[in-house]
Order: structure tokens, then C-alpha cells, then sequence
């Protein structure tokens, strides 16, 4: 095939198809790197550049480059009848990728205790106690900045989705003491707990990057440092204590307990741990 003049038809194609000037680059990239290989557009060396990506590149990159040279294979059967039939349904399979753990991203106690010990050193207490009550609940962040003073003299805040169904969010005792303790310094009585510095109700993207901020400034993984994260601690430190994944379903809101059972999952880096003690031999 006449490499270059068919790579300008794909890219023109390409265009035509209203995709963006990266996308553009990075389909005519990978069809570029096919014709460098390969003389010839048949699926026998479809297959064989599939098999050369696998070798020489990541999991993500080679299904990238996939995808690309399959927009390459469409371009083929919409320009020739030829290709059609060579090409007949045929299109490259990505490969499988092994998803990360989502328990794998999650802090862990040494590094909440360290977060929340250096903000209470600081006396920033606004977010000491943003941490405090992610951790010590299992809220989601959209249902922390919900929490009012009026809510910490009863213990827990009740919260009716469109379907009038309940969610009951308790807080420990010993939390709503001290955080009654800074309303009282502060001087507030009743009200939304969390506040910006304009007096209004903090915003659910202000948590999440100021909690960024902080995690880079004591030397914690920010990656692991976001609202859910601590949900995702909250369980996980509840199953370590109380085996019982019904009631910690209901303490999350989880409709099914199916949700529920992937904080039965351990970590990688539990896993790695667990290995190490037993394999002794």
C-alpha cells in the first residue's frame, strides 16, 4: 500500500469524523507505526502488530494503540470493497488489564493519625474535625457538610433520599464532645458545622482539595488522601473490630451487601504482608 498517501486519507477521515486534534495524532500514530512494520493491511498482521505492542509496551498504551488501529481498520472498509472483505467484521481484541484495588488507595491508620494529630498541633481545627468526622462515621462528603451543631447534641444526623427512605449517620459520643467544645470557643450555637472563610457551607470540591493540600504538606501520599478514602478507613477499621458486615451495611447506607463485601478484600500491600508471615518454608 502506498503508506504515506493512505495515513493522509486516514488522518483527512479522521477529521471528518469531528474527533480532537489529539485524538487525530495519536490514531495516525499508531497506524504510521503499523505501516512501518508491515506492508500489507490483512488481519494476519493485524494480529502480528497486536502481538509486537504487547511486547514492547504497557497494558494501557498497547489498548490505546488498539483501539487506534481499529478506527485504522473502519477507515479501510468504509474506502474499499476490497477491504470489507478482507476486514469482515474482523477488529483487534484489547487486552486485559488487572484493575488496582480501590482498597489499595486507601489511607491508612498511621497516616490518618498523623494527619490528624498535625492539624490538631496547629490548632486547625476546621479540618481536624472534617478528618475526624469522615473517619469516625463513614459519611459521605456529600453528607458531612450536612452536619449542623443542633446534630452533635443529639448524636447523629438524619438524612430522607427522594425515595423517603432513612439514613441515620451516628456520631461517637466522645467526637461530639469536642466538637461542641470548639463551637462553644468559636462562639457558635447552632448552623452548619463546616464553614468557609465566608460563613457559608463549605463546598464538597473544597474538601477534596484542601484535604490534597494538607496530605502533601505532612508528607502523606496525596493519592490516598480524599474524602471517600476515609469511608473506605471507616469500614475497614470496623470490620478489624466487629465483624458483623450486615450492621456495617447499614451503617454505610449500602443498599445491598453486596457493596458491602469488598472491604472483606484485603489490599495488596495486606496481601504482600499476610504472605510474608506465612511463608516460612
Amino acid at each position: 500500500m502506498e503508506n504515506e498517501e493512505l495515513l493522509d486519507d486516514f488522518q483527512e477521515y479522521l477529521k471528518k469524523k469531528n474527533l480532537s486534534p489529539s485524538s487525530i495524532v495519536s490514531y495516525c500514530a499508531s497506524a504510521r507505526l503499523f505501516s512501518r512494520l508491515y506492508t500489507q493491511a490483512l488481519p494476519e498482521n493485524m494480529g502480528h502488530y497486536r502481538a509486537y505492542l504487547i511486547r514492547h509496551y504497557s497494558p494501557a498504551t498497547v489498548n490505546q494503540r488498539i483501539y487506534a488501529i481499529n478506527h485504522f481498520i473502519g477507515f479501510l472498509c468504509e474506502t474499499s470493497e476490497y477491504y470489507q472483505i478482507v476486514f469482515r467484521e474482523y477488529r483487534l481484541g484489547a487486552v486485559k488489564i488487572q484493575q488496582k484495588s480501590t482498597l489499595d488507595s486507601i489511607i491508612s491508620n498511621k497516616d490518618y493519625r498523623r494527619l490528624k494529630n498535625r492539624l490538631k498541633k496547629e490548632k486547625n481545627y476546621l479540618w481536624y474535625f472534617v478528618v475526624r468526622f469522615l473517619a469516625a462515621t463513614g459519611a459521605r462528603v456529600s453528607e458531612l457538610v450536612q452536619i449542623k451543631v443542633e446534630h452533635l447534641h443529639c448524636g447523629y444526623l438524619d438524612l430522607y433520599s427522594k425515595g423517603g427512605k432513612l439514613r441515620r449517620i451516628y456520631f461517637p459520643d466522645a467526637l461530639c464532645e469536642e466538637a461542641l467544645m470548639w463551637c462553644e470557643e468559636k462562639g457558635q450555637a447552632s448552623g452548619f458545622l463546616f464553614l468557609n472563610r465566608g460563613g457559608q457551607k463549605i463546598s464538597t470540591r473544597g474538601i477534596h482539595t484542601q484535604l490534597k493540600h494538607y496530605a502533601r504538606k505532612y508528607g502523606i501520599d496525596p493519592d490516598t488522601v480524599y474524602p471517600h478514602s476515609f469511608r473506605h478507613l471507616f469500614a475497614k477499621n470496623f470490620l478489624s473490630r466487629f465483624n458483623d458486615i450486615s450492621l456495617l451495611a447499614d451503617f454505610m447506607g449500602h443498599e445491598s451487601i453486596e457493596t458491602t463485601r469488598i472491604y472483606l478484600i484485603r489490599s495488596s500491600r495486606e496481601q504482600q504482608k499476610l504472605l510474608d508471615e506465612i511463608i516460612t518454608w
